[in-house]
């Protein structure tokens, strides 16, 4: 028989942990013993590590990786290019993807006929989103090993860059810091197959405990708005981006997609574009076959700007709220969402509780209770899956297209159907190393 592919095993210990999930809110909520021990103990640790794991490789891999893709470029007019073209390439994408929410949700109309129940009227305080000046200070790090700490992404990029352009410009003399970044790099890579290779476990783990606590039940009340940002998220994901990546990438889609399952589903059990970043890394070097020097940038930066999902989010609930307080937007209103939409995904990059931060502005902006908020976050938990899988083919579709323009992308590999597929990993034996 031959062996199951990571993608495959991932698929299935997903939808096992949604199903043992499902089944024990439904049956087991009330028991003691299996929210104790089962949810709260085995679930919530494995996937708690699982996500740590992948955390762990963020800055280490983003950092080598950017060394070696700025490096690799040997220019920096180069680098300029590749960052202009990948930033107006997800401004337009977040562009599209809340037109194409806003224009769905105002032929399908939900909310229409919701009614407001006691429970939907608790109140909401929308945090506080910081100042565009301040968010373009806070781009340059005062102290860069904090923002290595906290791991702040856009400051790591700002530093990282500037540090492999350094590098570059004393010559030969950074020869040597440069190839010890690329041996660096190799093994980052190697770990992040290691980490793939518990990967399943730890998506049944995060899957099971999260429908355990959420379950199907919830989407019920919530069923129109939760159908319409689940229908655009999949047009805008299998429709938008793919007629981009074959007009402007110039690449079939069907084998984009095909490559990108496994990373996709990554994005779905962990909620987090960045958690998310080694694993799209590898997909778009290894099965996409796209050069580090363009992937090493791309990648993280989409990470952090692009928000493709949370736009689409944005749209619907603007409609939906509008809907259920029975308030009238107009074209007017609607154009302003989409602008507010697309600048608020640079302005709030890397704030923590983004989604809403942007979500408060919109409303604030147009016009709408801020307090209907409160309707969405239900389901949030669950859209936010969704989301971030959309989000990461966002992020990879760029990613190609940009290689694609730069010539930086081996065609081989990409049309290869098995092309950097994760091979089980085996410790090497008979090379024992004990002395006496």
């Amino acid at each position: 028989m031959k062996k199951m592919t990571m993608t495959t095993k991932i698929l299935v210990w997903m939808v096992s942990g949604l199903v043992v999930g499902s089944l024990i809110n439904a049956f087991a909520n009330d028991s003691e013993v299996v929210q104790t021990y089962l949810v709260g103990g085995l679930f919530h640790v494995a996937g708690a590590i699982f996500i740590s794991m992948l955390k762990m490789l963020v800055v280490p891999l983003v950092t080598f990786s950017l060394i070696c893709g700025v490096c690799g470029l040997g220019d920096v007019n180069k680098l300029g290019r590749v960052g202009l073209k990948s930033f107006l390439l997800f401004m337009l994408t977040t562009a599209l993807a809340i037109s194409l929410a806003i224009g769905l949700s105002s032929l399908i109309g939900p909310g229409k006929d919701f009614e407001m129940a006691e429970s939907t009227t608790q109140s909401f305080t929308a945090p506080e989103a910081p100042p565009l000046t301040q968010v373009i200070i806070d781009l340059v790090p005062s102290n860069p090993i904090a923002a290595y700490a906290e791991g702040n992404m856009l400051q790591i990029i700002f530093f990282t860059i500037l540090f492999a352009v350094c590098i570059l410009m004393i010559g030969e003399r950074g020869k040597p810091i440069a190839e010890g970044a690329e041996r660096l790099n190799e093994v980052m890579m190697q770990v992040v197959n290691v980490v793939m290779n518990i990967a399943p476990y730890g998506v049944f783990a995060l899957m099971a405990k999260t429908f355990s606590l959420q379950g199907l039940g919830l989407i019920v009340p919530m069923i129109s708005y939760f159908g319409v940002v689940a229908l655009v998220l999949l047009l805008h994901a299998t429709g938008t981006l793919m007629v981009l990546l074959k007009l402007l990438g110039r690449v079939n889609p069907l084998i984009f997609l095909k490559k990108m399952r496994a990373t996709q589903v990554f994005a779905f059990s962990t909620s987090s574009s960045n958690a998310t970043i080694p694993v799209t890394l590898r997909s778009t070097e290894k099965r996409l076959g796209v050069d580090n020097s363009t992937a090493s940038f791309v990648v993280p930066f989409g990470a952090t700007i692009n928000m493709d999902g949370t736009a689409i989010m944005q749209g619907v609930a603007t409609v939906f709220i509008a809907n259920v307080y029975g308030i009238e937007l107009g074209l007017g209103g609607y154009l302003t969402v989409i602008g507010m939409a697309v600048l608020a995904s640079i302005g709030t990059a890397g704030v923590p509780g983004v989604g809403l931060i942007m979500l408060a502005m919109v409303f604030n902006q147009v016009g709408l209770p801020i307090e209907g908020i409160a309707l969405i976050m239900g389901v949030d938990r669950l859209l936010d899956m969704m989301r971030t899988a959309v989000n990461v083919t966002g992020d990879a579709a760029v990613t190609t297209i940009v290689a694609r323009s730069e010539n930086s992308i081996d065609m081989t590999t990409y049309n290869d159907p098995d092309a950097g597929i994760v091979e089980e990993v085996h410790l090497p034996h008979g090379e024992q190393t004990a002395k006496g």
